[in-house]
Parts: structure tokens; sequence; C-alpha cells
């Protein structure tokens, strides 16, 4: 047991671990000590950490909607903008269809019209060569004397009879 008297001795810390209670009050006023300067400390410079936390958090909350919104109502606008150019591609594509149905039919009128001409030009044609034809025959053939016509024939005996 002399061995133990001697560590003690030499040894500060085992002489505290003999009495346990005086060591738990030093580390208890330790504590208390501690805390009461940390408060001090807050309630002087008046920032409390958690509540700067807080209002930080609830910023950051306040944000973060505002961009959601914001977000929001681009998407929004984005589709308005292309449900309108879908609308106005819709009415480009009837317009189209349209002028595809009117560009058909005329080019139906001017076929149509190509060979009611084609058809005139060779009537006339036609008729030129048989007037032609007519013409031929008629310097060909001798001349015949031409009778008077009736009224004239008629008129002529009518003036013998009164002259005579």
């Amino acid at each position: 047991m002399i061995d133990l008297a001697e560590d003690t001795r030499s040894n500060p810390l085992l002489r505290l671990g003999a009495q346990p209670i005086a060591l738990t009050a030093a580390a208890l006023l330790l504590l208390i000590t501690g805390v009461t300067s940390i408060a001090i400390w807050r309630a002087y410079t008046g920032a409390i950490p958690e509540t700067d936390r807080v209002v930080a958090s609830r910023q950051l909350q306040a944000r973060t909607a505002q961009a959601s919104e914001q977000l929001v109502e681009k998407t929004k606008g984005l589709e308005a903008t292309q449900q309108e150019s879908i609308d106005q591609l819709q009415v480009v594509q009837d317009q189209l269809t349209t002028m595809k149905r009117l560009m058909a039919a005329q080019q139906a009128d001017n076929k149509r019209l190509s060979e009611q001409v084609a058809s005139l030009n060779e009537s006339i044609d036609s008729l030129r060569q048989s007037f032609a034809s007519a013409r031929a025959t008629e310097t060909e053939a001798p001349s015949v004397t031409r009778r008077k016509p009736v009224r004239h024939r008629v008129q002529a005996s009518t003036r013998k009879r009164s002259r005579g």
C-alpha cells in the first residue's frame, strides 16, 4: 500500500479523483459559467444565430417560391407562345391547301381553255382551207354568164311593154 500512497503524491490527478464530488462540482461550475457567458454575449450583441438562421431560411424559401412563380409564369408564357405558333401554322397550312386547290382548278381551266383554243384554231384552219379550195375552184372553172335576177328581168320586160 505504500506504493499507492507514493503514486498519489506524485500524480495530482489521482488526488482529485479521490474527491469525486469536488471534481463534479468544479466541472458543473465551469459548464454553468460557459453557458452564462454565452447568454450574456448573445444578449449584449443582439445576435441570436438560431433567429438569424430562421430568417435566412425564410428568405431562402421566399426567394425559392418567387423563382418558382417566375418559372411557372415563363412556362405559361412559352405555352401561350407555342400555342399561338401552332395556331398560325395551322392557318398557314389551311391557306396553303386552299391555294393548292385554287391552283389545281386554275390549271384545269387553263388546260380546258387551251384545248378550246386549239379546237378553234383547227376550225379556223379548216375554214381557211375550204375557203381557199372554193376560190381555187372558182378560178379554175370558166366564167359563166350570169343571169340577171328575176326582178330585173320582170322589170325589164315591163319596161319593154310600156315602151312598145
